[in-house]
Parts: C-alpha cells; sequence; structure tokens
C-alpha cells in the first residue's frame, strides 16, 4: 500500500466520522420524522438549553422562531410591560420576552402545544412571568391588554418557501391584514415575524392603511449567515436607535 493511498483512506474515515456526528442517533430514528430531520439538526439553535427537556411537537420543529431571533425580538420590546405572544405554538419568543422581565400573555389554541410550552419556561425558569391562555387569538382578542402584541401566525408550514412571492393572504388562521386589524385592538405596538419571501410592499401598506398611520421598520433576520425570516415593527417598536442597530451585524435592514 502506498503512502498516498493510506492518506486517502485515512481521509475517509475522518470524513465518515464527522458526517456521522451530524446524523440523528439511531436510536431516534423511530422518533424523528424525516419531515423534521433537517430542523433537529439545528435544534440548538432553536433552545440552546434542548438538551435539558425541551419538548416540541412535529409542527413546532418548523414553526419555532430561532433563538438567536427571538432575543432580538425581545431586545425590541421598548414598550414594554405586557407582551401578548399571539400564537405562542413553542414558546421560543415568550420565553425570551419573559427573560426580559416582561409579563408575558401567550396564547394558542391547541391545549397540547400549551403543555409542551409550559415545560420549555420551567426550563428556562421564567414561568412565573408567563401566563398561558388555550383559546383562538382572533375570539380573545377583544377582551387583551398589552403594551405589544407579537404575531408570528402560521406559514402554512415548509411548503411556504415554494412561493416566490408570499403574500399576506396566505398565512393562517386568516389572512394578514386582519390578524394585523385584531391585534390593533389591542395596541398599535405590534411586532410581525413572517416568512423571507413575504411581500414587503404589502407589509409596509399595514402600516399606511391604519389609521392613524403606524410608524414601521422591516428587517431581514439571519442566522450564521442564512436568512430565515423578516420582521417588521410597527408603532413604538420600530426605529430602535442608531447605537443598538450597529452593534447587530446579523440584522440586515430591508
Amino acid at each position: 500500500m502506498t503512502r498516498a493511498t493510506r492518506r486517502s483512506k485515512k481521509r475517509r474515515k475522518v470524513l465518515k466520522r464527522k458526517l456521522n456526528k451530524c446524523r440523528p442517533n439511531k436510536e431516534l430514528e423511530g422518533v424523528i420524522s424525516p419531515k423534521v430531520k433537517k430542523y433537529w439538526l439545528q435544534r440548538y439553535s432553536l433552545f440552546s438549553r434542548y438538551d435539558e427537556g425541551i419538548k416540541l411537537d412535529e409542527e413546532g420543529w418548523f414553526s419555532v422562531t430561532p433563538e438567536e431571533i427571538a432575543v432580538r425580538h425581545a431586545q425590541r420590546s421598548v414598550a414594554g410591560g405586557v407582551v401578548v405572544d399571539c400564537f405562542a405554538g413553542m414558546a421560543g419568543n415568550s420565553i425570551q420576552f419573559a427573560a426580559l422581565g416582561y409579563h408575558v400573555v401567550a396564547i394558542d389554541i391547541d391545549p397540547k402545544k400549551v403543555e409542551m410550552a409550559s415545560n420549555n419556561t420551567k426550563i428556562y425558569g421564567v414561568d412565573s412571568y408567563i401566563d398561558f391562555i388555550v383559546g383562538d387569538f382572533l375570539q380573545l382578542a377583544p377582551s387583551l391588554k398589552g403594551n405589544v402584541a407579537f404575531l408570528s401566525p402560521p406559514w402554512g408550514g415548509p411548503s411556504y418557501k415554494m412561493t416566490e412571492n408570499f403574500t399576506l393572504n396566505l398565512l393562517k388562521p386568516v389572512d394578514g391584514h386582519t390578524l394585523f386589524q385584531v391585534a390593533q385592538t389591542i395596541t398599535p405596538n405590534i411586532i410581525m415575524f413572517l416568512p423571507r419571501n413575504v411581500d414587503v410592499c404589502q407589509v409596509e401598506e399595514l402600516s399606511w392603511l391604519s389609521s392613524p398611520p403606524l410608524n414601521v421598520e422591516i428587517e431581514e433576520n439571519y442566522v450564521r449567515g442564512f436568512l430565515k425570516g423578516i420582521t417588521a415593527y410597527f408603532g413604538k417598536t420600530a426605529y430602535w436607535g442608531v447605537a443598538q442597530e450597529a452593534s447587530s451585524a446579523h440584522i440586515r435592514e430591508v
């Protein structure tokens, strides 16, 4: 065997070991569906404390906000006080709002999701700052009060990526314009987390269709150089300040 052949075999073994580290354990093959394996590999970017007992259902894997972006959203909630997380899901955003001391009203229509979300908030030690409500946000909104409303409605699953121009009428459970109007019954200070391929012109329209028109700021959200979504800030959450913007290199304004 030549020296070059030995080196080639050694490189193949090293490469194989690296690939094996990236693959789910065989024990998890029957637990993790093929749909979520991609997201499982990114689990620590979703929840840095994943190994401490974080729980997610299948939809939760591809709908939870990456933790780095959720932290950013919380930092922008300068209107403070009470934050209403309108579609709380696995509580990724609720956790980060609570971590900054805000009181969070976290809403989800699925009781099983709320049970998992409650578990996740305890792992981060912020459960005392969060009140969960099982119910339909659209029906509950008129009775809610808050300083900031956070909207991260369902995008329709991973298939949203197949749409070249994601319009607001594709959001669930109702179109984006209706969701925004309902959120305004709570507060004009609204944060919306939307697909990276959303129609930005439609998002901007939400501000001047309001009465009175609202300040709006739109930014692209990146994690490790990959565009993950678009966030729109309305009311007092818009235009956070030059100093803070300069310190957030992973955020790029549209």
